[in-house]
């Protein structure tokens, strides 16, 4: 596999740094998406000693955007897989072995979602229930269940992406990712990482608990009819050409 790890980070130059640089411990292939950052993102990656690629534009689009532009520069470069990873420090680049492990083991085409400990002291309890709601609506809009459907550390086989053209340019746009694929009957599957969850006085949050949560539940309504109409058909169909 021909790999690159994917970052998009919005002001997050306070832990932009010590991430790229415990992923250039492990990996060269290194893409950073600057989502219209206005603190000292630009700079720091301006001036990182070691080589990167870095895809950059000037207003804030949100992760989703984000996603897409790094997905479809990596298939530019002639990737076939990316590795997404978030830029607040959260995730253990060190973990990168596991993905890896993973797909070596696999005999098809997968998305693999890295699974965190949900019930943590230092992860908020709208959170938890954020996390466990998504996963109820990925299970009955895919019939099947992801303990984590929120986790930003993921490995995607470029070249089995779905809907890139229709999906959202915010948080949801990482559920949309895995229900689209798996209505396409492109295999999902998961490996445990680990996480940390910095005290509430250091946490850097860009979600907006009301307006956030407000896109969330529009996207479920949709995707509950389109599920039924589309999605249910798409994946009986997938099953039965299997057999």
């Amino acid at each position: 596999m021909h790999i690159v790890v994917v970052v998009p980070t919005y002001n997050n130059a306070q832990t932009l740094q010590t991430v790229l640089d415990r992923l250039w411990d492990n990996t060269h292939d290194i893409m950073v998406v600057n989502d219209g950052s206005t603190d000292e993102t630009l700079q720091l990656l301006h001036h990182y000693p070691h080589p990167i690629n870095i895809v950059t534009y000037p207003e804030n689009r949100g992760k989703g955007y984000a996603l897409v532009r790094g997905f479809r520069e990596a298939k530019m470069l002639g990737y076939d897989h990316v590795i997404t990873i978030d830029s607040d420090g959260q995730h253990y680049p060190e973990d990168l072995p596991v993905f890896l492990r993973k797909a070596s083991e696999l005999n098809c085409p997968t998305i693999i979602v890295g699974s965190r400990e949900l019930e943590h002291e230092n992860k908020s309890r709208g959170a938890i229930f954020a996390t466990r709601l998504a996963n109820f609506w990925f299970a009955f809009q895919t019939w099947q269940y992801l303990p984590d459907t929120q986790s930003g550390y993921r490995l995607y086989p470029l070249h089995h992406l779905h809907g890139l053209n229709l999906i959202t340019s915010r948080y949801e746009a990482e559920l949309e990712l895995l229900v689209f694929a798996a209505w396409h009957g492109v295999a999902i599957d998961t490996v445990p990482i680990r996480v940390y969850y910095p005290p509430k006085e250091e946490r850097v949050t860009h979600f907006r608990p009301g307006l956030d949560f407000a896109r969330i539940f529009v996207l479920n309504t949709i995707l509950f009819f389109v599920s039924i109409f589309f999605g249910w058909w798409m994946m009986g169909w997938k099953r039965l050409k299997s057999h």
